[in-house]
Parts: structure tokens; C-alpha cells; sequence
């Protein structure tokens, strides 16, 4: 197997590029974790991938929250507690001891794939 296939088989593809909806999130289920989604077409990077959960509600809501750019960098506002998570990296604004987990992502072929998930159910 040469490296190529060996980086690609990294990627496992979530959804269609139709799936998503420009500057908001969606929220999908990879191998039984719910994970927001964000597609931010026209920018550096176009597509995001954080966890769903709220870590301060324990809610599954971030791919419901609003997307906002503060000092250069995108995140998104819990609708619960607005709290700000950084779409690069998770590190909450107001709390930076407080993180969600974010993967990478990327749209080849009009999929929607992210890296770091197991293939174990």
C-alpha cells in the first residue's frame, strides 16, 4: 500500500456537501458520537468539526449555536450559555481550561469526511 492510500483511508466520509448548510451547523452521529459539523464556504478553511455536547450543559446543541468570527478567529456560541468554542480548536473563550474535541475535515469529491474516528462500533 503506498502512503497515499495509507493517509486516505484515514478519511471517513460523514456526508454529502448538499447535507450541509453555508454559515450554520449540522449535526451528525459518527460511531455512536454526535459531532456539529460547520461549513463556512468562501473562507481559508470551509469546513469545521467539533463535538455536539456542551460541555457546560451536557447538552447536544453546538451545531445549533451561532456562528461568530471574534478577533480573527471563527466560533460558535452555545445556545444555552453562550459560551464561545473555537471551531479550530475547541478552547472555550470565556473558560480556556475548558474544551470541546474537534477533528479534521475536509470536502473531497462533494463528501464531507473527517479523520480520527475508529472504525469500532
Amino acid at each position: 500500500m503506498n502512503s497515499a492510500m495509507s493517509i486516505d483511508s484515514e478519511w471517513m466520509p460523514v456526508c454529502h456537501l448538499d447535507d450541509l448548510v453555508a454559515g450554520a451547523g449540522v449535526a451528525v452521529i459518527i460511531n455512536g458520537q454526535p459531532v456539529a459539523i460547520f461549513w463556512l464556504p468562501g473562507q481559508q478553511i470551509e469546513c469545521y468539526a467539533l463535538s455536539h455536547t456542551d460541555p457546560f450543559s451536557g447538552a447536544d446543541v453546538l451545531a445549533h449555536g451561532i456562528l461568530c468570527e471574534i478577533e480573527g478567529a471563527w466560533s460558535v456560541a452555545s445556545p444555552l450559555y453562550k459560551q464561545h468554542f473555537r471551531l479550530d480548536n475547541g478552547v472555550c473563550l470565556e473558560d480556556p481550561q475548558v474544551s470541546v474535541a474537534c477533528w479534521p475535515v475536509r470536502l473531497h469529491a462533494g463528501q464531507v469526511e473527517i479523520a480520527g474516528f475508529t472504525s469500532q462500533d
